[in-house]
């Protein structure tokens, strides 16, 4: 039967498939007995999904190639190990025959005993492995349920139904010819979404009611702008499916046509145009697509979904790749941003921080493990070697922390050319402008760097107060509060006066429809992630610099969002 359920657009695109659910990690089950003559078939159905569940971790594994083999394939033989245990296996077989559960039930109760095993110990390791617990479950409870006309367990084809998935997870399912994905949970700026933006993957968040009223094999509809998911859709549905896929088509092979055009606005400005991006596929459509260059790298995604901290030599192969993928054009290496919302399994970003958005974060991490840093440091300058290296460096709030970054970086380039190893003659050095501190600051620092980047991502939410992937909080976060337009204003004519390029790498600049805005408000670099790259640079090429600035005073005037947003529509129908 069809239905309609709502959730929150986070990667535009349209998607028609087979759905693949995930269901919960920590099931909510009620408690369900079986009759004795039914213990058997329980137990044969357990053991049947425990080893399908088995199978399918198997099968992804030897999937994998590339970095993505290290990185998530250790997740998957975690997996298997845990699936493999003695004590869960008994413990479910007891509970289906001595207790007469349901092997659904039984999986729950035996979740909750190991999870309070977790969760007592006195030791963040452990406690931390309750995540892994977790997706072990939830893919035996899916097995339970998959159709016997399921066929491979491949994902071709297939729309993702989940509680939520992890950044590291999408790439590879991407490379599986998934269709589509929709969570329960999730906000349109998580690190997940920005992943799926760049793999133009359709991605809807927040659909509340997808895992109860979705099935494995149900046919999906997923609308990733809209924020729609239509299960079973019916003939009006399909048409109209099939209307928009024509119209996304030709507006696609419009957009083509700007791969080698300049990215020059009406009255002949040009803007830089960059693109944000760490895998090679994004690297060459950087490149392909003829982006400035890369504007952000972000180096934590070596370091996230694995037990071991990548050494210097794997984190500059990692980086000289990049350099040469972008043939000669700077690439702009990010130190490590792990923290808050990105979390790895080596144990450095630290676990159950009171508040992980406010705490060791950034360059506040990389300066409490100076060996890590120099590492990551020297990686970035021997890839200098081999194309234009620009250093980034994350979460800035003092010019003392820019000062001991700048101060290492120094020691170091002169170490290695003491050493004979070839780095490039001039590494530029910047920071990341991301909290209110830097951002009213910056002609304090200016003399310490080459040029900023501003992270709008995490700027709005600390100058707002509203956790930028807290689902309650969508109305709250906006790009286009007065505030936020203010304070970039006062930004850019700072670093202006400076003589200091500047650029956006947030989500805010890869919007088309709100490059007016941050034209008017003076900037004249932009980077996005490739998939944004072609759309923004129509929105350039359509737009006035000269217009868009005599309109500023009435922009910065502007005491609500809605009045923002009424500026828009005046300026978009000049």
């Amino acid at each position: 039967m069809r239905r309609a359920l709502a959730g929150v657009g986070a990667s535009k695109g349209l998607a028609l498939g087979r759905a693949r659910v995930r269901h919960p990690h920590v099931l909510t089950l009620s408690e369900e007995t079986i009759a004795p003559e039914a213990i058997e078939a329980e137990l044969v159905r357990l053991d049947a999904a425990m080893q399908a569940a088995r199978d399918e971790l198997g099968a992804l594994r030897k999937k994998l190639q590339g970095a993505l083999a290290q990185e998530i394939g250790e997740f998957l033989d975690l997996h298997v190990l845990i699936l493999d245990d003695p004590e869960l296996r008994a413990g479910l077989r007891d509970l289906i025959q001595t207790g007469r559960y349901s092997a659904d039930y039984a999986l729950k109760l035996q979740r909750d005993r190991l999870a309070a095993v977790f969760q007592a110990m006195d030791n963040d390791y452990f406690r931390t492995r309750l995540d892994d617990l977790d997706h072990v479950i939830g893919r035996v409870h899916a097995a339970l349920h998959r159709r016997p006309d399921d066929g491979q367990l491949g994902l071709a084809g297939e729309i993702l139904v989940a509680d939520d998935i992890a950044p590291a997870e999408l790439a590879e399912l991407s490379r599986q010819q998934l269709l589509a994905v929709v969570t329960r949970a999730g906000s349109p700026l998580s690190h997940s979404a920005i992943i799926a933006r760049g793999l133009h993957l359709p991605m809807v968040v927040g659909c509340a009611d997808a895992l109860s009223h979705v099935n494995d094999g149900d046919a999906l509809l997923v609308d990733g702008r809209d924020g729609l998911l239509v299960v079973e859709p019916d003939a009006d549905d399909l048409a109209r499916y099939h209307v928009a896929r024509a119209k996304i088509e030709k507006k696609r092979a419009q957009l083509d046509r700007l791969k080698r055009a300049p990215t020059r606005t009406q009255d002949g400005i040009d803007i830089g145009l960059y693109a944000n991006g760490e895998r090679r596929e994004e690297i060459a459509e950087a490149l392909a697509l003829g982006a400035d260059g890369i504007g952000l790298y972000r180096t934590e995604f070596l370091f996230m979904g694995r037990a071991q901290v990548p050494d210097e030599d794997e984190q500059f192969r990692a980086y000289r790749d990049a350099v040469l993928g972008m043939a000669g054009k700077p690439v702009t290496l990010r130190t490590l941003d792990l923290g808050a919302d990105k979390a790895d399994n080596s144990g450095l970003a630290l676990r159950n921080e009171p508040n992980p958005a406010l705490g060791l974060r950034g360059v506040r991490l990389s300066l409490s493990r100076p060996m890590l840093l120099d590492a990551q440091l020297r990686a970035m300058l021997r890839a200098s070697a081999f194309g234009p290296v620009r250093v980034l460096v994350p979460m800035v709030t003092a010019r003392e922390e820019i000062e001991a970054v700048k101060v290492r970086l120094d020691a170091l380039a002169a170490r290695l050319r003491e050493d004979g190893v070839p780095i490039g003659e001039h590494v530029r050095f910047g920071v990341m402008v991301e909290v209110p501190a830097a951002a009213l600051t910056l002609v304090d620092y200016a003399d310490l760097i080459d040029f900023a980047a501003v992270g709008t991502n995490d700027l709005v939410q600390y100058l707002l107060a509203a956790d930028r992937t807290h689902e309650a909080l969508d109305g709250l976060y906006s790009e286009r509060h007065p505030a936020v337009l203010r304070l970039l204003h006062q930004l850019f004519a700072q670093a202006r006066d400076a003589r200091l390029p500047i650029h956006v790498c947030g989500e805010f600049a890869a919007r088309a429809e709100d490059v007016p805005l941050l034209l008017a408000l003076g900037l004249r670099d932009f980077s996005v992630h490739p998939g944004a790259v072609l759309e923004v640079r129509e929105a350039i090429r359509a737009a006035d610099v000269g217009k868009l600035r005599r309109r500023a005073a009435s922009l910065l005037q502007c005491r609500e969002r809605t009045e923002v947003e009424r500026w828009l529509e005046r300026v978009r129908a000049l």
